[in-house]
């Protein structure tokens, strides 16, 4: 008679315990997978009390168990021959499971090491040790192409976020992938192209085998692609009799492992099998792998099972597997990356030099003019590419354009061929030229609509047209459109330069690489009179902030770029030339700067005084002229520091404060600059100024007299006596003018000033342009126009 209550043995308890820690639930949880109102029943099946028969099977199939192998079968359930055989021979059993563990993870461990502990980095002549550069990752437990979002959702957070596109980082948090590991029995880690899949793989495998990991398993890594290889096109190996389990027999067989201690392990769970790639097996090897998989973890069911693959490479979806993602790398995780990268991947021998040439590398990829590249450094490969560039000449390229064609060299053809993979490529007919023509094609198009993400059949509309465009291509509508999809999916699965952001919505992987490639369609125009059409088009846009790195890289991309700066200089003039009052404006800039003598150069002069008046941030003049930056001569000193304390006392009068008012004593002590001012080359003695200076100071309220007399003789007297001292600026140094500007006026100020910056960095970001037009630019900037 079967007994109808069943209770858990010792080692049982041990195995269950470990399966739900894998797990990560609680004991309600679990509670409600079985169906059970209270978790009465699960504290008693692991305090090892007898529960209904039943139940204690189903809570064995929740934690994927063998509920035979966790019962405490009670003599009296077995014969009576077998009584003692069963409580005799279960000890004995496990310990010689487990000594078979500490032997085979002997013979192992070096294997793996051998296997799993190296890593080739491009453009790098040896491989480094994986411990000497691997990151902790994060993943992210939902799948961002799962996600069901409007186009609105995705536009809004890109308009709101300081980071460009607001997408790039996903709003999940990453939890820490080894957390993940001991959480999820069977884990498919899905990622990007580059993003680290492999190597996370091999460090888990060392891990392993080092005891690092709280399980005892013994890894077993397997890269499908020569699984296949070896397996399906070789009948040496073992014939047509193909298995995962052969496979794994005979891989161990070389290092004296039998069959039967094989199938032990597996039956007993003791193994952790990775298997690393399956979107790099062979079309025609995949569906019989695919069911191989199946089939294996079904059948040794006990065992951790870890697979990766590359985003929207494969739809199979593996029963009981929980789909995750890896994360991008965040900022503190680029900066450990460098740390270890240049430590051990630099050329340079000295450990002073490459601590050095580490911290630089950190510092420049924060500045704002490199958050281009900052977006790239996201993605591991592409990490590794900036700092094997950086390292050259310890900066990035002045052609960024460079640096971003070698990303995209690396993800269309370099990363596999690194490998020596080989894709099924169902776009074979299109030549790597057209594959990055119809990749600008789209980019330029999305971009000029101003759109950074697309739905799925707007881009398989843009692949169709271009594929109608070839020779040899059906124009029937329908072929078209299976071949765009086709394409599409290519295009995502292969080089992740499209990626799936939710459901049907897609954009670029990085906005860096739509913006590139935009700018490299300008610039392939078939002739001139479409080239110049372009440029026109794309000088329509130099007060959108976000067309500012399209223009850079179309002019560093320019064989001549002599038409683009002139088109920009002519645009920008338009912003101001019919505004009088703004003319004027720059012609007082114009004569300040013509009433001192200075070695600067023109145009950063009037940068500077320009800048005077909008927010002092000196980056245009310094652009111009970098002497402005470490040798201000005392006489722009003085005007920067008087235009300082104007400031302050504007501050004041809207808001008097009296850390500002002690701001402003220290502003005003000024005798030391005006002395040496005096002595310096002028045409305009200081005399007169440094008393009237020492007049006003004389105004102001005796701070002895306390805090509320103070702030009440500025809340007074604060109007007048700033307006004293804006006339004698205006006087003796002909700056803070009231010009008294409306909103427009203010807001066509910024964007003129704005449009300059884009100018110059143009002007000297390494463009070819010819020396009479910078000249003629250069004498022409900031300068006050008639209209025609």
């Amino acid at each position: 008679m079967i007994k109808r209550s069943l209770k858990a043995s010792t080692l049982g308890i041990e195995q269950a315990k470990r399966a739900f820690q894998r797990k990560g639930w609680t004991q309600e949880y679990l509670a409600s997978e079985v169906g059970l109102e209270t978790r009465q029943s699960v504290w008693k099946f692991f305090k090892g009390q007898r529960i209904e028969r039943h139940i204690f099977i189903d809570i064995c199939l929740s934690l994927d168990l063998n509920w035979h192998e966790i019962a405490d079968l009670h003599p009296d359930l077995a014969p009576p021959t077998q009584q003692t055989t069963l409580l005799v021979q279960k000890p004995s059993v496990a310990s010689e499971v487990d000594t078979l563990v500490q032997q085979v993870r002997s013979l192992l461990y070096n294997p793996i090491l051998a296997q799993c502990g190296t890593l080739r980095l491009l453009d790098t002549a040896q491989p480094v040790a994986l411990d000497d550069v691997y990151i902790n990752v994060n993943i992210l437990e939902q799948l961002n192409h799962q996600r069901w979002l409007d186009l609105s959702d995705l536009q809004s957070d890109t308009a709101t976020s300081p980071d460009r596109l607001g997408w790039n980082r996903t709003k999940q948090k990453g939890v820490s992938a080894s957390d993940a590991i001991t959480t999820h029995p069977k884990l498919m880690v899905m990622g990007k192209p580059g993003a680290g899949k492999t190597t996370f793989l091999q460090k888990v495998a060392l891990q392993c085998i080092r005891g690092e990991l709280p399980l005892t398993d013994i890894p077993i890594f397997i890269q499908l692609r020569n699984l296949a290889e070896e397996t399906l096109t070789s009948n040496v190996i073992i014939g047509d009799d193909f298995s995962l389990l052969n496979y794994i027999n005979w891989k161990f067989s070389e290092f004296g492992i039998s069959v039967q201690q094989v199938e032990t392990l597996l039956k007993h769970g003791k193994a952790l099998i990775l298997l690393d790639g399956l979107d790099e097996v062979r079309f025609e090897h995949t569906d019989t792998l695919l069911k191989q998989i199946t089939n294996f973890c079904q059948t040794y069911y006990q065992n951790q099972f870890l697979i990766t693959c590359r985003l929207a490479a494969q739809p199979y979806r593996f029963p009981g597997f929980t789909y995750v993602e890896l994360a991008d790398f965040d900022q503190t995780q680029i900066e450990a990356f460098a740390k270890k990268w240049f430590a051990t991947a630099t050329s340079k021998h000295n450990q002073e030099e490459r601590i050095n040439l580490a911290t630089q590398f950190i510092d420049k990829l924060k500045l704002p003019e490199n958050q281009p590249i900052r977006e790239l450094a996201k993605t591991p490969i592409l990490l590794n590419l900036t700092a094997s560039v950086f390292q050259a000449k310890a900066d990035f390229p002045n052609k960024r354009a460079k640096l971003y064609e070698a990303g995209l060299d690396i993800l269309l053809v370099r990363w596999d061929e690194a490998r020596g993979i080989q894709r099924d490529d169902v776009y074979r007919s299109l030549s790597l030229p057209h594959k990055i023509t119809l990749l600008s094609q789209i980019a330029a198009t999305t971009f000029e609509q101003g759109k950074y993400f697309f739905e799925q059949s707007e881009v398989e509309h843009h692949i169709a047209d271009y594929l109608a465009t070839l020779p040899g291509t059906s124009s029937d509508p329908e072929t078209l459109r299976l071949n765009s999809e086709a394409v599409l999916k290519a295009i995502e699965g292969q080089h992740g330069l499209l990626v799936e952001q939710a459901r049907g919505i897609y954009s670029f992987s990085h906005l860096t690489f739509q913006e590139y490639l935009t700018a490299r369609y300008i610039v392939a125009s078939p002739d001139t009179a479409t080239l110049s059409e372009a440029l026109q088009r794309l000088t329509a846009h130099i007060t959108k902030p976000q067309w500012q790195e399209v223009f850079l890289l179309t002019s560093g991309l320019l064989r001549n770029a002599d038409p683009l700066l002139m088109l920009m200089k002519q645009q920008i003039d338009t912003l101001v030339v019919t505004d009088t009052r703004l003319q004027e404006f720059l012609a007082c800039i114009s004569q300040k700067c013509c009433s001192l003598r200075s070695h600067y150069q023109p145009a950063a002069m009037r940068a500077f005084y320009f800048t005077l008046f909008l927010d002092r941030n000196l980056g245009l003049a310094v652009a111009l002229d970098r002497n402005l930056a470490r040798d201000l001569t005392p006489e722009l000193t003085l005007d920067l520091e008087l235009a300082r304390a104007f400031a302050l006392v504007q501050s004041l009068v809207n808001n008097p404060d009296i850390k500002q008012i002690l701001a402003l004593g220290f502003a005003l002590n000024l005798e030391g600059l005006l002395h040496r001012s005096s002595h310096s080359e002028t045409q305009q003695p200081l005399s007169a100024l440094a008393q009237s200076l020492q007049h006003l100071k004389n105004q102001l309220p005796d701070l002895a007299k306390g805090r509320n007399y103070t702030l009440q003789w500025w809340q007074i007297n604060g109007q007048d006596w700033a307006e004293e001292f804006r006339s004698m600026l205006i006087e003796h140094r002909q700056i803070c003018h009231d010009w008294q500007w409306n909103p427009s006026q203010l807001a066509a100020l910024k964007q003129y000033y704005q449009a300059n910056q884009l100018l110059v960095n143009c002007l000297y970001s390494d463009c070819r342009c010819s020396a009479v037009v910078r000249a003629d630019i250069e004498a022409n900037l900031l300068m006050s126009k008639t209209k025609n």
